[in-house]
Order: C-alpha cells, then sequence, then structure tokens
C-alpha cells in the first residue's frame, strides 16, 4: 500500500457527559464557582482516502466548550486534502487560520481535538499504541486517584473510596484541600492518612485557594503527613509564589493544569516554580505542543503527572523520560468501549493501536451538535 495518503473526512460534535453528583473542590467552597454538574466534549473523527481512521478529543469543565466547538468549525476544513502525518504542518496551518485571537485557550484547544486525531490515526496506521509510535520508557505508569476525594464527600466517603481505588489496584490518593477553615483540612488529610497507611502515596491538591502566607503555613503543617506533593498551593499563574514555595518546603510543589499554552508553561519552567509539572494536552493544543514543553521539563529535570484524560496522558506519561504518575478519573468511563486496566499500582498500556479506545452509543447519545467536512 502506498505511503501517500490524503485526509478526505472529519466529523467534529459535541457531548455534554452529565456527572452522577455535583463535584465541588476549593474554589466552591470559597465562592468563585459553582458546583460542576457536567463536562462538554468536542470530538473529531478523522478518514483517510485509504480508510484509516483516528479519535481525538478536548474538553471544557465549565463554560468554554460551545466556543472550542465553533472555532474548530470555523478551521477544521483546512485539513481536507492534506497529508495525515504532516501533523506539525497541519497544527501550524490551522493555528494560523484563527491567528487572530492568539495561540492558547480556546483558540488552541479547539485545535486538540484534530491534533490528537492525527496523532491516533498516525499509530493505528502503523499497527502501534500511541506510546510505542511516540517511543516509550515504559509499559505502565504509576497512577493515582482523585475522583474520590472531592470536597463535597464526607471523610467517610473519601476514606470508602480510598479504599476502592487502593483494591482495583491505583498506587495513590489524592484529596482536595483549600477549604476556608485550614483546621477541616489538616482534619481531613489526617484522617485520609491514617486511614490508608503510611506507605500509600497521598498527594493534596488546593486548587489555586490559598494566598501566599497560608500556603507557606499550611505547606509547614502538611510536612509531617509524607505527601508526594502539593499542588497548586497559588494562583497558578504565581509562578514567584511557587517557586518560593517549591525551595522551602521539603514537600514537592505540582502545578501546571490551568496553563493554556507551551509559553505559559515555558514561564512556569523557567521561574523554578514547581518539582512535578502537569500539563494538558488538551488544554495546551493537543500532542504535538504536550511533546515540545515536556522536553523542556524534561531538560530541567522536571517529575511529570499530567491532568485529567488519562486516555490520552497515559500514553504521553509513558514515553517521558522521568518515571511520572497518571492521574485515574472514572469520570470518562460512559464515553469509551474500552476501559484501562489498572495493576499493583499502575496503570497498563493497552496494547490497541493508536489511543485504543472508540466512541460508545452512550457518547452518540449525548451528542448535542455535529458537522463534516470532505466526501
Amino acid at each position: 500500500m502506498s505511503t501517500v495518503d490524503l485526509i478526505r473526512h472529519i466529523k467534529l460534535s459535541t457531548a455534554t457527559l452529565p456527572l452522577t453528583v455535583p463535584i465541588s473542590d476549593a474554589k466552591v467552597f470559597t465562592g468563585r464557582q459553582k458546583p460542576m454538574t457536567e463536562v462538554v466534549f468536542l470530538f473529531a473523527e478523522i478518514t483517510t482516502e485509504q480508510g484509516h481512521t483516528g479519535l481525538g478529543f478536548s474538553y471544557s469543565k465549565r463554560a468554554g466548550g460551545p466556543a472550542q466547538y465553533a472555532h474548530a468549525k470555523e478551521v477544521a476544513e483546512g485539513i481536507i486534502g492534506e497529508d495525515p502525518n504532516d501533523i506539525g504542518k497541519i497544527y501550524t496551518k490551522l493555528l494560523w487560520a484563527g491567528a487572530s485571537v492568539g495561540r492558547s485557550g480556546v483558540a488552541t484547544q479547539a485545535l486538540a481535538a484534530i491534533d490528537i486525531a492525527l496523532y491516533d490515526l498516525k499509530a493505528k496506521r502503523a499497527g502501534l499504541p500511541l506510546a510505542k509510535l511516540l517511543g516509550s520508557y515504559r509499559d505502565s505508569v504509576q497512577t493515582y486517584n482523585t475522583s474520590g476525594g472531592f470536597l463535597n464527600a464526607t471523610l467517610d466517603e473519601v476514606k470508602e473510596r480510598a479504599t476502592q481505588s487502593i483494591d482495583d489496584g491505583i498506587g495513590g490518593i489524592k484529596i482536595k484541600v483549600g477549604l476556608p477553615d485550614s483546621k477541616e483540612d489538616l482534619r481531613r488529610v489526617a484522617g485520609i492518612r491514617e486511614h490508608i497507611g503510611w506507605d500509600v502515596p497521598l498527594m493534596v491538591d488546593a486548587n489555586q485557594q490559598w494566598d501566599r502566607a497560608t500556603a507557606l503555613r499550611m505547606g509547614r503543617q502538611l510536612e509531617e503527613f509524607n505527601l508526594v506533593w502539593i499542588e497548586e498551593p497559588l494562583d497558578a499563574y504565581d509562578f514567584e509564589g511557587h517557586a518560593h514555595l517549591a525551595q522551602v518546603l521539603d514537600t514537592p510543589i505540582a502545578t501546571g493544569e490551568m496553563l493554556a499554552s507551551v509559553a505559559e508553561h515555558k514561564g512556569l519552567i523557567n521561574a523554578n516554580s514547581c518539582d512535578i509539572i502537569q500539563p494538558d494536552a488538551p488544554r495546551v493544543g493537543g500532542i504535538t505542543q504536550f511533546l515540545r514543553l515536556v522536553a523542556l521539563a524534561d531538560e530541567r529535570g522536571l517529575g511529570l503527572a499530567p491532568h485529567f484524560a488519562m486516555e490520552i496522558h497515559l500514553h504521553l506519561a509513558a514515553a517521558y523520560p522521568r518515571e511520572p504518575w497518571v492521574e485515574h478519573f472514572d469520570w470518562l468511563d460512559p464515553l469509551f468501549e474500552e476501559r484501562l486496566e489498572t495493576k499493583n499500582g499502575r496503570m497498563i498500556v493497552p496494547d490497541r493501536p493508536g489511543l485504543g479506545v472508540t466512541l460508545s452509543g452512550q457518547a452518540r447519545a449525548w451528542t448535542t451538535e455535529s458537522v463534516e467536512f470532505g466526501a
């Protein structure tokens, strides 16, 4: 079969995933946001003249989903007739098609679904899992659970979910902190540490809700719990404040999930603002951009723990030179036919080609709008 192939069709769709219960982190308890009840997804499905296919997605946890879909609709037709192997060229073409609205945020998150679909297609065409196509360092990645540790759950509920996660082969437990009453934060951390024991990795996430003085005080009090990291103790763009915490605390600092471009992550890295960087491929514009920024992170010796979207990030973490973490969220399970396996504290890279996932009938049923370009 000829290696020359062209994109003949792309389908974009937006679907709304309802959450079983409203989700609250510290931003809700400090009055900055309302509880989260749904996640809006942008899916891109690409087909070539030779019949190869690729699936990619982006998402928004609150406002922005319709904007991602609208932007993607404006530029997606530009990929018709392109060679799907030319992923960098296609990304640049789409970026310049929407250059007047910038190179971060919605403008590039809309491109992420297309970019990821092209990588999925390329790996499928090669008959390889995406991790193998990229050049993996491992066949499994340390994993930790987040979805059981939100602040809308009581401490007893968090304990129950932690036990279930460990029984399911998930290695670490992350819980949310950042409540207005810091004593309640410490009570919850102490309770969960006592419950899971000292051998189970434990992380906390303040979701940007502390000021510098509170973050330093809480960081010092949290030292006794032997945490793997303290996540987003400060505003995501307070690089200087995060750098100070990373310098003076023994507990590693993790951040980066809210940054929406390589340029922003470059600022974080250059300021020595974290020990563990947490980029999100859909948020920074896709795999093309993700690979650029993690090359910078590796050069600085940073740990890696990508945010959310484990279906994508498992492959990218497996291809990072340093031992990373991947975040286990069960929220997306209804969207896909396949499940990712966890065993002995690690998430197993599937042997299926590409990302190794296909959209479920439920995902189709939740689709609210779609558009197609090409034959």
